[in-house]
């Protein structure tokens, strides 16, 4: 079998050029983040300052901290995050009762 290895004429038309817009993959959201922040903060040292127990103080942090992970990851982080830390709160503040109930229980056990 013969290969054929023919010329082949090339013709370019005449040059685009265009501008070029990056755009973002993500929004610029540092903004947000500081005021997010901010809110999370407030948020946090309120319901510190209602909370009587000492023991509530890392559960309510890492609840806040939670509640702000979650809501960072939404369109409306800074609408979304009060109610998210309301519930992550509840949830810890019943958990701690729940584990004091356990350990009280439990002192009872070996007392006996």
């Amino acid at each position: 079998m013969k290969a054929n290895y023919g010329r082949v004429t090339t013709r370019f038309g005449p040059e685009t050029r265009f501008e070029v817009q990056p755009v973002p993959a993500a929004p610029f959201r540092a903004l947000q983040e500081t005021e997010l922040e901010l809110l999370k903060n407030r948020l946090l040292m309120e319901r510190l300052a209602r909370s009587s127990q000492p023991a509530l103080n890392a559960p309510l942090r890492r609840a806040a901290n939670e509640a702000a992970a979650l809501a960072w990851v939404t369109a409306y982080p800074l609408l979304v995050f009060p109610v998210l830390f309301e519930e992550k709160a509840l949830a810890a503040v019943r958990h701690a009762r729940r584990q004091e109930g356990v350990r009280e229980r439990s002192r009872e056990l070996l007392a006996a």
